[in-house]
């Protein structure tokens, strides 16, 4: 019998709930953004909602009114990049996104070099993910929603 992997095979989904949260509270912003209205559009419970939402509240991308006025951007989605979003919802350590096997054996010549050898490669691999991220904004986003 296959043994299972295990490692993760993605990144959290928080990243994309909080993209998709953001692109509703921009879209809806004449409207009422409760965590319910929201939940109802991911399709998950308000209480995940409220916690990505406090996330990027605490990142200064949302603000949040209790009552009916629910929740709203804290600044223009055309200033907002993927990565403040990522960031915000704090996906990954820095230089954390791809991890390197703990104990490999050292009397092995592979085993003792291996993580030297591909650790540079993965600070480099995410540095250049986190670039990509930093120049798309949420309004790239939403021109690809249709309405």
């Amino acid at each position: 019998m296959p043994q299972k992997e295990a490692f993760p095979t993605n990144i959290s989904s928080r990243f994309a709930v909080a993209i998709h949260i953001l692109s509703l509270l921009e879209m809806n912003k004449g409207g009422t953004n409760t965590s319910d209205f929201l939940a109802s559009s991911v399709n998950t419970n308000p209480v995940v909602v409220r916690r990505i939402v406090s996330m990027l509240s605490r990142a200064g991308l949302v603000q949040v009114k209790s009552g009916v006025a629910g929740a709203r951007l804290a600044k223009e989605a055309s200033a907002i990049t993927l990565l403040d979003i990522y960031r915000a919802v704090q996906v990954v350590e820095e230089n954390g996104l791809f991890a390197v096997h703990e104990c490999p054996n050292p009397e092995c010549p592979v085993g003792r070099s291996i993580q030297s050898a591909i650790l540079p490669v993965f600070v480099s691999a995410q540095r250049a993910m986190e670039s990509e991220l930093d120049r798309i904004r949420l309004t790239d986003i939403l021109h690809s929603i249709p309405v």
